[in-house]
C-alpha cells in the first residue's frame, strides 16, 4: 500500500480532540492572488440568449450526471463572443418566487475567486429559472476518481484537489456564504488546466423549499438527518467524505470508514493505485483530518480555515502543473487542423467555397424537417425551387441571388436545413458582411449542435469582425467536432 498503516499513530481514532495544525504563511496573499479580473460581472440573460447559446436546450448539450432525468438539468453552451458557459434550467416549480430567485442568484454572482466555477447570470422570464456559469471542460471528480479509463488520480493531484476545495469554501466563508448544498465528487469540476474549481451551483438549493441534500442517506451529516437543516458544520462533514473518496478511490459510507479507522484496518480504506506514491505521516494526517470532519457532533469539526493550513504543508510536486499530473492534453496546445480549418484559418474563402460545394447536403440527414405527402403544396414546391435556385447561385458565385434564394427558403420555415444556413453564411462572408455571415453560422449551430462546419464559420466571421480570441476558440471547438465526427464514423 501508500504507506505502512501498522504504524498510525493514535491521532487516527475518531475524537473531538483538534491535533496540532501547521500555520499557512501569506494566507491573505494567497487569497487576494486568486481573485479573479478576467471574469465578466454578474448579469441577466434572457431565454432566447440562453437558447441559442445552447442550441435550443439541445440533448446533445446536456451535461449533468443523470441527462435528461435529472429534475435540474445542466447544459453547455457557448455566448456570443465564445465563451463556454454551463447553463443550470431549474424544474419549472421549483423557484415561484422571483424576487427570492433574483436575491439568491445575485448574491451568489458576486462571488469571483479561481477556485470557484463562478456564475456568469442568471435568467428569470416567466416560469423560467436558468444560472449561467462557468463552463468546466474537463469532467468531474467522481469520473476522474471513481470510472477513470487511463490512469488514477496520482496521490499529488488527490491532496491538491482537497486543497483547493478548502480553499474554495474558505473564500465562499470570508465572504458570508457559508453554506454548500451537497458537497459530492460531482460537485468538484476540472477546468481547462485541469485544475479542480467548485461549482458555484450548489451555493443554491434546487429550490426554494427542497432539500440541501440529494444523495444517499448514508453520507448525509447526522444533524441534518435531526432536524432537515444544513449548517456551516454540515458543509464539513461533506468535506471529510470527499477526503474518503480522494483516499480510497471508492464511495465509501462514512460510519463503515470510521469502523476502519477505529480498528487500524487502514490498509481497507486506502486506495490499492497509490502504493507507493504517499509516507505514513501523509496517509495519518488525511486520515485524522477526515476523522475530525466526521465527528458525530458538530462544534467538533474544523472549519475551512484550518482545513487550508493543515493541507497545504502537506502538497507534493507543486511545480507540476494540474494537467500532467493528471494526464490530460493542455488546452494551450496548438489544434490540428484539417483542410476547412486551415481554410479558415488564412480566411481564404474560395477554398471554403470548394469545400461547402463538395460537400452539398449530406450533413443534412437527420436535420432537415421530413414532410408528408399532404404537405407537398405549390407554395412547397416554390419553397424547393428556392433552394435550387440558391445552390445554382451558389455553384456560380452569384452571391446576391443565392442570399435571395435562401433567404426565400428560410423565410417559409416549412423545412429546417443547417447546409443553406451556412451556404448563405459564406455568401455573406463572400460579400463583405461577417456580423450577418456570423448570425447564419450560429442559426447553423443551434439547428445541429455538434456540427462542425458551423463552428469553422464562426471563426472565419470572427476573424472578419477582427475578434481573433474569439475566432481561435471556435476555430478549436470546430476541430475537435470533427475529430469526434472523424472517430465515430
Amino acid at each position: 500500500m501508500g504507506c505502512d498503516f501498522s504504524k498510525l499513530s493514535s491521532c487516527c481514532c475518531v475524537s473531538g480532540e483538534s491535533q496540532p495544525i501547521h500555520e499557512a504563511h501569506n494566507a491573505a496573499e494567497e487569497e487576494e492572488k486568486r481573485e479573479v479580473n478576467d471574469v465578466p460581472s454578474f448579469r441577466e440573460f434572457s431565454v432566447d440568449q440562453l437558447r441559442i447559446a445552447t442550441s435550443g436546450f439541445a440533448v446533445e448539450n446536456i451535461v449533468s450526471e443523470h441527462g435528461e432525468k435529472a429534475p435540474n438539468v445542466v447544459y453547455k453552451g457557448k455566448l456570443e463572443n465564445q465563451r463556454p458557459i454551463a447553463v443550470k434550467r431549474f424544474n419549472r416549480n421549483a423557484w415561484p418566487d422571483t424576487r427570492q430567485f433574483m436575491e439568491e442568484a445575485r448574491a451568489v454572482g458576486l462571488l469571483r475567486n479561481q477556485r470557484l466555477a463562478n456564475l456568469l447570470g442568471c435568467c428569470c422570464e416567466g416560469d423560467e429559472r436558468l444560472l449561467v456559469a462557468e463552463f468546466m471542460p474537463n469532467e468531474t471528480l467522481a469520473k476522474h476518481l471513481f470510472h477513470w479509463e487511463t490512469q488514477p488520480m496520482k496521490w499529488a493531484m488527490r491532496l491538491r484537489v482537497a486543497l483547493y476545495l478548502a480553499q474554495a469554501l474558505e473564500y465562499c466563508t470570508s465572504k458570508g456564504r457559508l453554506l454548500y448544498h451537497d458537497l459530492n465528487a460531482y460537485r468538484i469540476l476540472f477546468d481547462d488546466e485541469a485544475n479542480p474549481r467548485l461549482s458555484c451551483f450548489g451555493l443554491m438549493k434546487n429550490s426554494r423549499d427542497g432539500k440541501s441534500y440529494s444523495t444517499n442517506l448514508a453520507f448525509t451529516p447526522p444533524e441534518y438527518l435531526r432536524t432537515g437543516r444544513i449548517t456551516p458544520e454540515s458543509v464539513m462533514y461533506s468535506f471529510g467524505t470527499l477526503l474518503l473518496d480522494l483516499l480510497s478511490g471508492k464511495h465509501i459510507p462514512p460510519s463503515h470508514a470510521l469502523d476502519l479507522i477505529r480498528d487500524r484496518n487502514l490498509q481497507m480504506l486506502t486506495d490499492s493505485c497509490l502504493e507507493g506514491q504517499f509516507s505514513n505521516d501523509d496517509g495519518t494526517e488525511l486520515v485524522r483530518l477526515a476523522s475530525r470532519c466526521l465527528q458525530y457532533e458538530p462544534r467538533e469539526r474544523p472549519n475551512p480555515k484550518s482545513l487550508v493550513t493543515a493541507l497545504i504543508p502537506l502538497q507534493k510536486e507543486t511545480e507540476v502543473p494540474s494537467h500532467e499530473l493528471m494526464g490530460i492534453k493542455h488546452g494551450g496546445q496548438p489544434v490540428p487542423l484539417s483542410p476547412l480549418g486551415e481554410a479558415c484559418l488564412r480566411m481564404d474563402l474560395t477554398a471554403i467555397h470548394e469545400i461547402l460545394e463538395k460537400l452539398g447536403y449530406k450533413d443534412d440527414e437527420g436535420s432537415a424537417t421530413e414532410l408528408s405527402f399532404q404537405m407537398w403544396t405549390n407554395q412547397m414546391q416554390d419553397t424547393l425551387n428556392s433552394k435550387k435556385k440558391g445552390d445554382v447561385s451558389f455553384r456560380h458565385k452569384d452571391l446576391k441571388a443565392a442570399i435571395e434564394c435562401y433567404s426565400q427558403f428560410i423565410d417559409v420555415g416549412t423545412m429546417v436545413s443547417p447546409t443553406v444556413y451556412a451556404r448563405r453564411s459564406l455568401s455573406h462572408l463572400m460579400s463583405d458582411m461577417p456580423q450577418e455571415a456570423l448570425n447564419d453560422a450560429v442559426q447553423a449551430q443551434v439547428i445541429s449542435p455538434v456540427w462542425h462546419i458551423a463552428s469553422y464559420l464562426q471563426a472565419a466571421s470572427l476573424f472578419a469582425l477582427g475578434r481573433e480570441n474569439e475566432a481561435q476558440i471556435a476555430l478549436k471547438e470546430g476541430s475537435i467536432l470533427e475529430e469526434k465526427k472523424n472517430t465515430t464514423s
